[in-house]
């Protein structure tokens, strides 16, 4: 198989979660088909977090130029890397950043890029990747080719990776032109709880009818021991912030519990709770697209459901 690398993103408290998730997938790629699996890392402060990875070799792109994002340094720094380790498939994960980045390594090292990635399996001495196009409505699986690929993987689909390894350790010499400086980091918005972590949601979408309504779903949510999600209308109408959206444009989530409320199913939305263990949608339409993804569906109002369901939770 060779060589896979992944690529690690800084958050505000060491690598994401987004970028862990592709380690352990990477190891169980290369575990019987004797590949190795490294990881790179940018900035001075990546260095201690690297040396803790549980992989074959890290590389660490120490640098302060480095040490926020800024897209012309990380590219030609992660030229270099490809170029001189010719690894079968590089993984970044479908961030913000990830897609940025991605797209421009991917154009310098003239390799495929693929995009919106779900799963990664070998089939033979082939690794085969499953994609979501057309906003989800379809899916491609895409043989990787011989010369590598630059793949970006949607969060949230393995979990994260927490091993400690002792890995062998290398400095890469940053030689890029500051082509570009970072002025500002604005920060996304963070709200009050991070609907990723947790295994039970309550989300709710147009069917809410007014936030006036909202306690309903606190409350249901509340008896459940979940978290109150939603759908991007409800954020475009201001009743919940933007931390709280589920989608393409908001979080991946992938919980043991999406209970769906008032949620038509726009392809945007379906991308971003598809994976969750299991669904439930109650939607007055028999014929919503969430019906077709959900385990178990059912037309009643969802106005007149949630205080009774949460009544029963509590024993009432």
């Amino acid at each position: 198989m060779g060589l896979i690398l992944v690529v690690m993103e800084n958050g505000a408290s060491g690598f994401t979660d987004a970028s862990r998730e592709l380690l352990g997938k990477a190891r169980e790629l290369t575990k019987h088909q004797d590949g190795q699996v490294m990881a790179v890392g940018f900035g001075p402060q990546s260095e201690k977090a690297l040396r803790r990875l549980a992989v074959d070799r890290v590389i660490c792109a120490d640098s302060a130029l480095l040490a926020s994002y800024n897209p012309a340094a990380y590219e030609a720094c992660l030229d270099q890397i490809i170029k001189a380790n010719a690894p079968c498939i590089t993984l970044i994960a479908n961030t913000t950043l990830g897609i940025d980045l991605g797209a421009g390594v991917a154009s310098r090292c003239n390799l495929p890029l693929i995009a919106y990635c779900t799963d990664l399996q070998i089939n033979g001495n082939k690794i085969t990747a499953t994609s979501q196009i057309f906003a989800g409505k379809a899916v491609a699986e895409i043989r990787i080719p011989d010369s590598g690929a630059i793949v970006t993987v949607l969060p949230g689909v393995w979990n994260a990776d927490t091993d400690v390894g002792d890995p062998d350790f290398e400095t890469w010499p940053v030689d890029t032109p500051q082509m570009m400086e970072v002025l500002k980091v604005i920060e996304p918005e963070t709200g009050d709880v991070d609907i990723t972590k947790a295994d039970i949601l309550v989300s709710v979408g147009r069917g809410i009818e007014s936030p006036e309504n909202l306690p309903l779903a606190e409350d249901l949510a509340t008896s459940m021991g979940g978290v109150v999600s939603c759908s991007r209308p409800v954020v475009d109408a201001g009743w919940l912030p933007k931390a709280r959206q589920v989608g393409k444009s908001g979080q991946t989530v992938k919980p043991k519990l999406y209970l769906a409320l008032g949620i038509s199913g726009a392809p945007e939305h379906l991308q971003g709770m598809r994976d969750a263990d299991l669904i439930i949608a109650v939607n007055t339409d028999e014929n919503a697209s969430i019906m077709d993804v959900a385990h178990y569906g059912t037309t009643v109002d969802m106005l007149e459901l949630m205080p009774a369901l949460a009544q029963r939770l509590r024993g009432e």
